[in-house]
């Protein structure tokens, strides 16, 4: 069998050589051997090649795969039953190919006579079945499947190829939904697989909001919930705002809910950052205490997040469980300094007429600023009016380098002349 390619160029000694082309000797080519050669030489110092040429499934039955022509493999293997074992240079045999190409008959033929090649391994990983159901054959790999039940070849149904993936990544991530519940019911331990980019079948049924086949999954108590970059199955949820199917993990995995991905954001950051309120009602309704997670060395509140996004739904929903949820972050940053910094003039708005943030306006930061220190360095005057229309803003507070918010006007330029600040 041929060696898997990785996408490289083979490498001898650390360099890079270009493949060459059989019987084919470079070096006479370009003059560099000294020796004239003789075209016997080549070919007798190529019999390995040969000897593996023979090897290799014949043209014939590649053609009769590819068409489905089940009469001309049947007279071939008739002359030669072991034709059928042959493979192309991936390691690809006849099933393999009519696999790709959606032949049913062609494969079930094969099978009868050549059993084994249900269980036989390209060199991308691929089994005859994960073929199928990668091209797109979802009643041919429905078909492969139940044979390889027939002959006891669960470890086939199994098999994952060259990224990870097995039939069932590849049934749900294709939208084949009825062999994914086939493939679930026939070898439950698929559930527990995972890919290269860490993904269990799970996760890619929460983001493909494929409920049905994710109850399945959720219902096999070893089924993997993982997904890449330590994401899961509950921030697959959050980030598509599917209220059921964070209902269902809340009630089965409740765990999830604290379990951050490698950045250290929890299903709620991810709620928050797309917006889901529905989902982060679920969360808050089963553990208010999760509004008050934070995120990153800064330890940045969901509040503060919320006003950089302009979430004004997120705020209020989680404010109505969270009365007292944090507002400012380890460096001082409170949610109305981001509300100004990002522009966001409604959730300013939002925190002036909230009373449990109305006290925001005259606290300041790690540097001694302001909201309106902020407001005026952005030359926002539409922003520095609504902190002023508050009775609580103190024009004469000063910051670390004992400046008020009117010095901030100084080294700005021109631009500032321009602007309306009546």
């Amino acid at each position: 069998m041929g060696a898997r390619t990785n996408g490289t160029l083979p490498r001898t000694n650390g360099m890079r050589t270009l493949p060459q082309e059989p019987h084919t000797n470079m070096s006479h080519d370009i003059g560099l051997s000294g020796e004239s050669g003789s075209e016997t030489e080549e070919y007798d110092n190529d019999t390995s090649l040969s000897e593996k040429a023979e090897e290799r499934i014949d043209r014939r039955l590649l053609l009769a795969a590819r068409s489905g022509d089940s009469m001309a493999m049947r007279d071939m293997a008739a002359s030669d039953p072991d034709v059928l074992l042959r493979t192309t240079n991936h390691g690809s045999n006849c099933l393999h190919i009519s696999s790709i190409h959606g032949h049913l008959e062609f494969c079930n033929d094969v099978v009868r006579l050549k059993q084994p090649l249900l269980a036989a391994v390209n060199s991308y990983g691929e089994t005859p079945l994960l073929a199928a159901v990668t091209a797109g054959h979802a009643a041919l790999a429905s078909e492969l499947l139940r044979r390889c039940r027939e002959f006891g070849l669960g470890d086939a149904v199994l098999k994952q190829d060259s990224v990870g993936c097995n039939a069932l990544h590849h049934a749900i991530r294709g939208g084949h939904d009825d062999l994914a519940l086939e493939l679930i019911a026939a070898e439950p331990a698929l559930s527990r697989a995972v890919n290269k980019n860490n993904e269990s079948p799970m996760f890619i049924a929460a983001m493909r909001n494929s409920a049905d086949i994710f109850d399945r999954l959720l219902a096999i108590p070893y089924s993997s919930h993982s997904g890449c970059a330590g994401d899961h199955a509950l921030h697959a949820a959050a980030r598509n705002g599917d209220s059921d199917i964070a209902k269902r993990v809340m009630e089965t995995r409740p765990w999830l809910a604290k379990l951050p991905n490698r950045y250290g954001l929890t299903p709620m950051h991810h709620a928050l950052l797309c917006d889901r309120v529905g989902v982060l009602r679920v969360l808050l309704e089963h553990d208010s205490s999760f509004g008050y997670v934070v995120a990153g060395t800064e330890d940045v509140p969901l509040l503060v997040s919320a006003a950089f996004q302009g979430r004004l739904g997120i705020a209020r929903e989680i404010l109505s469980y969270c009365p007292d949820a944090s507002f400012r972050s380890k460096n001082g940053w409170t949610c109305l300094s981001a509300a100004v910094h990002a522009d966001r003039l409604e959730f300013v708005e939002f925190v002036l007429g909230t009373p449990e943030l109305q006290k925001l306006v005259s606290m300041r930061d790690n540097q001694g600023r302001t909201a309106l220190h902020y407001a005026v360095m952005k030359c926002n005057p539409k922003m520095v009016a609504a902190l002023l229309s508050h009775g609580g803003a103190d024009v004469t507070m000063l910051d670390n380098s004992s400046s008020p918010p009117s010095w901030k006007l100084w080294g700005l330029g021109d631009h500032t002349k321009t602007l309306n600040w009546v």
